[in-house]
């Protein structure tokens, strides 16, 4: 009986203690030196160093072989220089963009439990960025359901390229109508305008303005009438004024801004300027020449022979040069170094062609020389004084090939975008070589990934259907 009294008292006190334990667990348990929700501002920054140092790769990989500006060297047969554009080549831009806009997502989602203004502005700003870089690869993708793994949508269905327009084009608007100004940001610092709320606001209304002209081709999108309301009210929408104003990283060289190249040699590996790059910056007299390449050595390699490129889709062999030609300058991917996201240089630009539409002569002048002088000073170069009036090729000429032809070289090393103002306008006019493949046109967008042909057969076979058989000549709503 004793026994079982000791044993009884024994579980008494065990309970107890237990008891004591567990209440108010989580209570006491809860750390007071860290944070038990996301802010938004916490994945501010890795959103914007990941996706644009992903950029700048594509812009080697990608824009630099299609647009002239770089090829292999030597190169055989193949390559995207020739428009040999392989199945896989946009799995990775597929994959990189849906990874960091589930990033964006929930950033949003933080900033208005957050409710803050600003955050939420630039979440619908980055997806925005984003998503209008993804379509005009694509065309349709997967917008309204995707990123919802969490929600049980496994097979996203795909929206079309003007429904993805119609709605970042909306919220970049509404985004310049949530900024407040007065409000300061609070989750620390930024590597980007360094919590600066006009300079994000600056940028929502660039990049509101690039995506306008994207469409303009597109008479149901008011576009160019929505930009000129635009560009005649800068109290509403101000745009980026001075290259500070721009939306460029600088990346130091210190962790974390470090240069997407582990080995910056790796960038001068069998590579060759392309002739019509060097070209038409030797026939502008251009200062940029000598920050983006290298100068060509005679076959010996004993003397420079200025700067000599060699064309993109050449046929034959590599001897058919009698010259080591110019090679792309280790110093752009060099820390410290920049990374270009938007540039000040393209909103002028934007407003050149913006005048040149409207038959403003003079102010689309204006627009076209401070773009030029833009972009030479933001590569830490002086344009020379009479860099327009010595040299009939680089004065404005009141034609949309001079304005773009300026606008190619602000948009070096700025992701896909030479490339899609390309297929807009058709400009600048590149020469074509015998060796091109694709019956020597450029492809004008990705395959879709063989993931989503395998993993979402049915929305796939629809998107597909709609490009013609997910055909990589087939045009974006907007070049249509």
């Amino acid at each position: 009986m004793n026994t079982f009294k000791k044993l009884s008292a024994c579980i008494a006190l065990v309970a107890l203690i237990a008891s004591s334990c567990t209440k108010k667990f989580e209570e006491t348990n809860i750390d007071p030196n860290r944070i038990d929700q996301i802010s938004p501002g916490t994945l501010l920054n890795p959103i914007i160093y990941n996706v644009s140092s992903y950029n700048m790769l594509r812009a080697d990989d990608v824009t630099f072989n299609l647009m002239q500006v770089a090829l292999p060297f030597p190169s055989a047969s193949g390559g995207l220089h020739r428009y040999d554009m392989t199945e896989n080549a946009g799995s990775g831009t597929w994959n990189t963009y849906y990874q960091w806009l589930g990033n964006v997502k929930e950033m949003y989602a933080a900033s208005l439990k957050a409710q803050d203004v600003n955050y939420q502005a630039i979440a619908m700003t980055l997806n925005a960025w984003i998503y209008s870089n993804l379509t005009d690869c694509f065309g349709d993708v997967p917008m309204d359901e995707a990123n919802k793994a969490e929600q049980g949508v496994l097979h996203s269905k795909f929206n079309t390229q003007k429904e993805v327009y119609t709605k970042i084009l909306a919220d970049l608007d509404s985004a310049n109508n949530l900024y407040n100004t007065t409000k300061t940001m609070l989750f620390g610092t930024e590597i980007l305008y360094a919590n600066n709320v006009a300079k994000w606001k600056k940028f929502t209304n660039s990049l509101r303005l690039r995506l306008l002209l994207r469409v303009s081709k597109r008479t149901e999108t008011n576009a160019w009438a929505l930009m000129r309301a635009m560009v005649d009210n800068p109290t509403k929408y101000p745009v980026f004024t001075v290259n500070s104003d721009a939306a460029v990283l600088s990346l130091t060289g210190i962790t974390p801004m470090t240069s997407p190249w582990g080995r910056a040699v790796d960038f001068t590996s069998y590579r060759a300027v392309g002739k019509f790059f060097l070209d038409s910056l030797n026939t502008l007299n251009d200062p940029r020449r000598a920050k983006f390449a290298t100068q060509a050595k005679n076959a010996s390699g004993s003397t420079n022979i200025g700067y000599q490129g060699i064309p993109s889709g050449y046929a034959g062999a590599e001897t058919q040069f009698n010259y080591i030609p110019s090679n792309v300058n280790v110093a752009v991917v060099t820390a410290p170094m920049i990374n270009i996201i938007m540039s000040y240089a393209e909103v002028q630009f934007i407003k050149a062609e913006l005048e040149w539409y409207y038959n403003n002569a003079a102010a689309a002048k204006t627009a076209y020389e401070a773009g030029t002088k833009a972009s030479i000073e933001q590569w830490g170069l002086t344009m020379a004084a009479d860099y327009f009036s010595s040299n009939p090729n680089a004065a404005y000429n009141g034609t949309l090939p001079r304005i773009m032809l300026q606008k190619y070289y602000a948009l070096f090393f700025n992701d896909y975008q030479q490339w899609f103002e390309y297929r807009r306008t058709g400009l600048p006019v590149m020469p074509v070589a015998a060796g091109m493949l694709n019956n020597q046109k450029m492809p004008v967008r990705f395959k879709y990934p063989l993931i989503v042909r395998n993993l979402n057969t049915e929305n796939y076979n629809k998107a597909a259907a709609a490009c013609g058989n997910d055909d990589i000549n087939f045009k974006s709503w907007w070049a249509q």
